[in-house]
């Protein structure tokens, strides 16, 4: 188990490979598709970005709300598909990391191999428990989305695999090869 703090540094996305398991604490952004369409949009017109994206990892969740007592409600990984169209974009501006569930398409693992960034893969269904590790939480940008505004959380020890490396190693088109192959 590899542990990291965020943000990522250069060196610490390139050091990862495929198959790693990742214990990350620190600082990260959620965002979703209507977030990833705002900030995008918001580029293409010239605009400032309500948040710096440099170095940053993003986690594709929308929250449920918190039941008292609690930081976070369930938060449960999205289907990282949904933001591919956006993604070559945002990492270009900067973005290191991504963390979400599913595989990515061919112009992502380009976009990640060029900005030497990772995507990382979280358990989907493991919302409540994945939630045990955010400590807090709180919308930075987009709040009228509800539970797909931008929200600030700190995490420790937040549990992930790593999806796609820098150099575009896919640990989906490994596992699928490998079933092929004692199939």
């Amino acid at each position: 188990m590899i542990r990291l703090s965020l943000p990522l540094g250069d060196e610490e996305a390139r050091s990862l490979r495929a198959g790693d398991r990742v214990l990350l604490s620190g600082v990260l952004l959620t965002g979703r598709d209507a977030a990833h369409k705002r900030l995008v949009e918001l580029m293409e017109r010239g605009g400032a970005l309500p948040v710096d994206l440099s170095g940053q990892t993003i986690y594709y969740v929308g929250p449920c709300p918190a039941a008292p007592g609690r930081v976070i409600g369930s938060a449960g990984p999205t289907t990282s598909g949904r933001m591919d169209v956006y993604t070559p974009r945002l990492l270009d501006a900067g973005l290191k990391g991504m963390i979400g569930k599913g595989p990515r398409s061919r112009a992502v693992i380009d976009a990640i191999m060029r900005n030497g960034a990772v995507y990382f893969a979280a358990i989907g269904e493991a919302g409540a428990l994945l939630a045990r590790a955010i400590k807090e939480a709180r919308v930075v940008a987009f709040g009228e989305l509800g539970p797909e505004a931008i929200y600030r959380l700190r995490v420790e020890d937040f549990p992930v695999t790593v999806a796609v490396d820098a150099n575009g190693a896919d640990l989906y088109s490994i596992g699928r090869n490998s079933y092929r192959r004692h199939a």
